[in-house]
């Protein structure tokens, strides 16, 4: 487990609810949306004659963000200029939107191809949590949680779920705004220091330090701890089961 320097993050114990990230905390679908966006992105830059998507561009330009969100900042990067479009654009329209249709398009068509099951240690933090009384949520930028959820069985752990409809009906503003994490513990009647934000993006950390959440834990898929930290993280690390020995002790029944 890593620690910055910048100050003393929250106890794990005293907080009250978790607020979960889901692709790449919760379940391996960022792999699914890599692979989805790598199927979009590398003949499209291809035909345009700019540098090749690599798998770095998705954690820089991508990672966490609001889908069109990401298209627009992956575009902006090799200096392509779209139009933004709509959200009922089709899938082979040459707008933000349009790209950002046919990505998820891409997605479905991996899911349903692949499947996808939780991270075991995730698993086993998420049942110790629930297990120790703490409330728990996803907040996460992807349209498609409900459906992850579902596919990975957990679903209905879940209470409260913040997704990317949800943020576009309520006018919510995507990550590194935190705005969908404080929705996220309103529905719980807690402040942003009585919750965990748990997150595996550079966005989503910062999510979380912009919103003053008590803790912010990074956990490190593939951006790194030094990009983890210096966006926000108070603590980094590998597998969320690393942190089980730090929940409250379980719930006791007192009947």
């Amino acid at each position: 487990m890593t620690t910055p320097d910048r100050r003393t993050p929250a106890r794990l114990a005293d907080q009250r609810a978790l607020l979960f990230d889901l692709d790449g905390v919760l379940t391996p679908t960022a792999d699914v949306h890599m692979r989805a966006w790598s199927r979009l992105f590398t003949p499209y830059l291809a035909a345009h004659g700019v540098d090749p998507y690599t798998e770095q561009d998705y954690f820089a330009y991508i990672d966490g963000k609001p889908r069109y969100d990401g298209v627009r900042s992956l575009l902006e990067s090799r200096g392509i200029d779209l139009p933004q479009g709509t959200p009922d654009d089709a899938p082979d329209a040459d707008t933000v939107c349009g790209l950002g249709n046919r990505k998820n398009a891409e997605f479905t068509a991996e899911l349903a191809e692949h499947g996808v099951e939780p991270y075991p240690g995730s698993l086993r933090f998420l049942d110790a949590a629930m297990a120790a009384g703490l409330s728990v949520a996803v907040v996460s930028s992807s349209a498609n949680a409900t459906s992850v959820l579902r596919t990975a069985g957990i679903l209905d752990r879940f209470p409260v779920v913040v997704d990317g409809m949800v943020a576009r009906q309520d006018g919510l503003a995507g990550k590194p705004a935190p705005d969908t994490y404080l929705d996220a513990a309103s529905r719980f009647g807690l402040t942003a220091a009585e919750c965990v934000v748990v997150e595996d993006a550079t966005s989503g950390v910062e999510a979380g330090r912009n919103g003053a959440f008590g803790l912010v834990v990074g956990v490190d898929r593939g951006a790194g701890p030094d990009a983890l930290l210096a966006h926000g993280a108070d603590v980094v690390v590998q597998d969320l089961d690393e942190l089980v020995h730090e929940l409250p002790e379980p719930a006791t029944s007192t009947t």
